[in-house]
């Protein structure tokens, strides 16, 4: 193919549409997939071209031109097999990864001859999926050869680094180095001692079929640099298959349409070791088709997370072809779904993300009205795509591609606001939401000095209602923290909305990472105990944020107040007046009465 015969990748304003709305099915992903491998031949041949100009880089292994070459002979041969390497996600890590160390001639984690001899474990790898013989020499790290896709050798030398000579005929696959030599089982999903395969999940639902690889051993599968090895035993295999099977059936069941698109678009999981209470995941935009998940025996929150990364899959490959904002990095936008301050372009994955595991939870409450956790889950996750779309919808850094993809997802979005939801559910959702607010309000913002300055000594003075007119609102927040703070009472909610309900609130309560008594006591309906246990903490220490936040709430719900409403809306300001008050002042009074003092005239 000429130049002149080369056909850019676009994407039509229809399909645009149609994946801001949720969809465009499984043909948008695969036209997603072709502008992915576009980009990573692009990006292979810059690394390989760029190598040529020194070639003492790729030292002590042959050039990556060697490499590229192996790869042509075996696209001709067999194409399947040099497409299977260049859809695989880490192809599309690694070059990335490889490229901004050429840009910015820095090292890495390995020396830079491993990184970019990387190539050669592809190319390698490609030519065992062809069957095609030949030889080639790959690097070692820690002991390992990686050849992607398929698996890993444990060379099991002493060397941190070395190269690896590997070979393939008709006598099968050898793998040598001056220590040893290792042959490769005829049948590579075979595990010996020397050979670790990369297991496969594959899950039906009717005629829907999920088949992931569960990727536990490829160097570049992590989010930001090279990680190692870390072997799943074959029991937690096991676990995994079990809880993908029961989420994939929630999600072909339910979710009907993401089912069909969702294979597509992610064929690879990394498993991430079980976090209490939580099941944290993450994707980047080079890995394509890949998801970092945490493991969880939750069917119903690893669908929900299926569903989330998906969103954030998709939406990577749509940023390849479409500009959606303008590249500020500046870290100034409140999201519900994250502790800190994020720049534009975090917020947009995120509102096209949990709208679609809104979607998810939407879909669930309708199957099972008596679902309570899912009802809790849609309209707190409704809610919070919905108001974010709002807030940035007029953001200067959107282009008009982006803001037209805000309409498209709101047209959906917007009707579900409406749509009823049983009322403990959503009240716990509303105090989720305020919660979650009001705390990034305390550790992000910071007051104006002047005014806090203004507001102590009209304390000090006695005065009962300044004259200051309106306080202005802190609108730029700092990414620096001001006190720690893990979100327990949403994860005590959970508990108390989930299966076993109260038992599990009283037997498993206790277990959540940071949760107080003060916690459990709020969110189990005690709700004087609450108070009083937020006031004691806050006696020993006045500034931490989860009793100022959880008194604010505590008083709230029986009853609002100026103190609830100082608490909650302007909880910075509360904290940096009384924080002068305890400097300066002989009898301090404590963080209650200051926000009910500020409360007064504050909304």
């Amino acid at each position: 193919m000429t130049a002149d015969e080369l056909v850019p990748h676009y994407l039509p304003w229809t399909d645009f549409d149609a994946f801001a709305r949720g969809g465009g099915g499984p043909a948008l992903v695969r036209h997603l997939r072709a502008t992915e491998r576009s980009r990573r031949l692009l990006l292979l041949r810059g690394i390989i071209d760029q190598a040529a100009k020194s070639p003492e880089v790729s030292a002590p292994l042959p050039s990556p031109e060697w490499a590229w070459e192996l790869l042509a002979r075996i696209q001709q041969r067999a194409p399947a097999a040099v497409e299977t390497i260049l859809a695989h996600p880490y192809t599309g890590s690694w070059a990335g990864y490889t490229t901004r160390l050429c840009r910015q001639d820095v090292t890495g984690v390995c020396p830079f001859w491993v990184h970019l001899g990387h190539v050669h474990c592809l190319a390698a790898a490609a030519a065992i999926r062809a069957g095609a013989g030949f030889e080639a020499e790959l690097p070692i790290w820690q002991g390992t050869v990686s050849l992607p896709t398929l698996g890993m050798v444990r060379l099991r030398t002493g060397e941190t680094f070395g190269v690896a000579r590997v070979s393939a005929g008709d006598d099968g696959i050898v793998v040598r180095n001056r220590h040893i030599e290792i042959r490769l089982p005829d049948d590579l999903s075979t595990e010996t001692a020397d050979w670790q395969p990369i297991r496969r999940i594959t899950s039906w639902h009717g005629d829907r079929r999920l088949s992931i690889r569960l990727d536990d051993l490829d160097p570049y599968r992590g989010l930001y640099e090279p990680i190692p090895p870390k072997r799943l035993t074959a029991l937690e295999v096991e676990s995994w298959r079990t809880v993908v099977d029961r989420a994939w059936h929630l999600l072909a069941t339910n979710l009907p349409d993401v089912a069909d698109a969702l294979p597509a678009g992610l064929e690879s999981v990394v498993p991430a070791p079980a976090v209490a209470f939580r099941l944290p995941s993450a994707s980047t935009g080079e890995a394509f088709g890949s998801a970092i998940v945490a493991y969880s025996d939750d069917s119903e929150q690893l669908a929900a997370a299926l569903v989330h990364e998906f969103q954030h899959i998709r939406l990577g490959g749509v940023q390849h072809l479409a500009t959606l904002h303008t590249d500020d990095p500046r870290e100034r936008l409140y999201v519900p779904w994250r502790d800190d301050p994020r720049p534009l372009g975090g917020v947009l994955h995120g509102i096209y993300a949990f709208f679609g595991v809104a979607a998810f939870w939407r879909a669930l409450t309708a199957a099972e009205p008596d679902n309570a956790l899912a009802s809790f889950e849609f309209a707190l996750w409704r809610s919070a795509s919905w108001r974010t779309l709002r807030a940035v919808h007029r953001d200067e850094g959107l282009t008009d591609t982006g803001r037209r993809f805000l309409d498209r997802i709101a047209t959906e979005l917007a009707p579900w606001q409406d749509e009823p939801v049983a009322t403990d559910p959503a009240a716990w959702a509303a105090t989720s939401a305020l919660d979650h607010y009001a705390t990034w309000r305390l550790r992000h913002l910071r007051p104006d000095a002047g005014t806090v300055s203004v507001l102590a000594e009209a304390w000090s003075r006695g005065d009962s209602w300044p004259k200051l007119g309106q306080l202005p609102e802190p609108r730029t927040p700092t990414p620096v923290p001001d006190g720690s703070w893990i979100d327990a009472r949403t994860d005590l909610i959970r508990l108390r909305l989930g299966r076993d309900g109260s038992t599990a609130l009283a037997e498993r309560g206790p277990q959540v990472p940071g949760a107080t008594d003060a916690d459990l006591a709020l969110v189990g309906g005690a709700i004087e105990s609450a108070v009083d246990g937020y006031r004691r903490l806050l006696v020993t220490n006045p500034s931490l944020p989860t009793a100022i936040v959880g008194l604010g709430l505590a008083l709230a719900a029986r009853g609002t107040g100026p103190a609830a409403r100082a608490l909650l809306h302007r909880p910075e300001l509360v904290r940096a007046v009384h924080r002068i008050l305890r400097a300066n002042a002989d009898a301090t009074p404590n963080v209650e009465t200051v926000a009910a003092w500020i409360g007064r005239f504050t909304h």
